[in-house]
């Protein structure tokens, strides 16, 4: 009798961990996965590697998308920069030049003074001597400036600056034409006095230099950005100044026929005559405006070819 409980105890004992059908091991089964911390853990853990999942696919497609270009720099703000920029590097490169292209000027004057006596021919000769200065920076030096800037490559770097094709032509045409400023006006006052002309009407200086200066300066960059060899382009910038030179220092009457039409096509030589008009008691302003009008003409001609030859140039 005391030995059945025992035999029972124990077989219910080892019927509680072998029969899967017990009441005991049943609640305790039941009381494993029914556990609703470890089920919503694991949703929760599979929610957060859901998430996660998609927060890197969404940031996939974001990086698939390209960024935006900036926007291209308007005319006005470009051509101030490149102008700035230039003014500031011809100030220490050409200051050297530009006295040379004065003393010149001047040589010149007084090498003719012991030929001219005055008149029209004294005009023509300051006239034509004072824009040499503008002819000797704006055309030679600038045509020997874009000579090298291809050369070198230095347009592969502007060509990937955001500035229009027109703002850097035009920047370093302005540049080196307010550069021959100071040598005009001294050339100028110092021709006047050496051949006793009057100086009342010098202020129309104010207008020449900057049409020349427009007019040779396209002509320097065309002859710079066309030449395929930088040493042509030296060579052609030379021979434009040459040419200003002698088609505009010495007196029109005196030149044949044919060189005078070579004259005629020389874009400096309007700005001599409305010059030399100047230097009158009583000018005929009519003409010296439209002597202004044909230089402002060639000058944005010369241009629109300088922005033509640089986009040519800058894409080969």
């Amino acid at each position: 009798m005391s030995v059945m409980p025992a035999v029972s105890g124990v077989s219910g004992v080892s019927g509680a961990t072998a029969v899967p059908g017990a009441p005991g091991v049943s609640g305790a089964s039941a009381g494993l996965p029914s556990a609703p911390g470890a089920s919503s853990g694991a949703s929760g853990t599979s929610g957060a590697s859901g998430a996660s999942s998609g927060a890197s696919g969404a940031s996939g497609e974001a990086g698939d998308i390209p960024a935006p270009l900036a926007a291209r720099a308007r005319l006005l703000p470009a051509l101030a920069a490149v102008y700035r920029a230039q003014l500031s590097r011809a100030r220490v490169a050409r200051i050297p030049l530009l006295f040379v292209a004065t003393f010149q000027s001047i040589g010149i004057m007084i090498l003719m003074r012991g030929v001219v006596d005055g008149g029209s021919e004294a005009r023509a000769v300051v006239a034509g001597s004072s824009v040499l200065v503008v002819a000797f920076v704006a055309l030679n030096l600038l045509a020997q400036y874009f000579g090298q800037l291809r050369a070198s490559g230095g347009l592969d770097h502007y060509a990937t600056l955001p500035v229009p094709p027109s703002a850097v032509v035009l920047g370093a045409a302005a540049a080196y034409a307010s550069f021959t400023v100071p040598g005009t006006i001294v050339t100028a006052v110092m021709g006047s006095v050496l051949f006793q002309l009057p100086m009342t009407h010098l202020w129309i200086l104010l207008a020449v230099i900057p049409l020349s200066g427009a007019a040779l300066a396209g002509l320097g960059a065309v002859l710079g950005l066309l030449a395929p060899r930088q040493e042509l382009a030296t060579l052609c910038g030379q021979l434009g100044m040459s040419a200003a030179l002698l088609l505009g220092v010495l007196p029109a009457d005196r030149m044949p026929q044919v060189v005078s039409y070579a004259r005629d096509l020389l874009p400096s030589t309007y700005g001599v005559e409305a010059l030399a008009r100047a230097f009158d008691g009583q000018p005929d302003w009519w003409v010296v405006c439209a002597d202004l009008g044909v230089c402002a003409g060639v000058a944005v001609v010369s241009l629109a070819a300088a922005t033509w030859a640089y986009r040519r140039a800058a894409v080969r």
